[in-house]
């Protein structure tokens, strides 16, 4: 086990054990890679996850849209961002939800050069 401490507060790390852990999660959202599995799942988002044998924390993170929660248990950002674009939400959006700031002032930061840390 590491004793790595991430350097951002409120970051996590996301490695093998976590991904691991959030298998059927990531291969769900890959899954909505394809239009007929994107088709499939707005037709019933709950029994699509129940296809995919997500559990009860992982389904609850896709049906209630909780973007962060979802890399929290170990969702690839990359997947995520398949079933953001379901919803018609850019990477500046989710990047304002995990920053805690509006879409806008992401954007802003990102176009001044990005956030400055210590």
């Amino acid at each position: 086990m590491s004793s790595y401490t991430p350097e951002v507060e409120g970051t996590h790390i996301f490695d093998a054990r976590k991904s691991r852990q959030a298998r059927a999660l990531n291969k769900m959202l890959f899954s909505l890679k394809h239009p007929e599995n994107r088709e499939e799942f707005t037709a019933d988002e709950a029994a699509y996850c129940d296809k995919h044998r997500l559990n009860e924390e992982q389904k609850r993170a896709v049906l209630e849209r909780d973007w962060k929660g979802m890399t929290e248990i170990g969702a690839s950002i990359f997947y995520v961002i398949k079933l953001a674009a379901i919803d018609k939400k850019s990477m500046q959006d989710l990047g304002g939800v995990f920053t805690g700031m509006s879409t806008e002032e992401f954007t802003a930061e990102l176009r001044a050069g990005g956030r400055k840390f210590g």
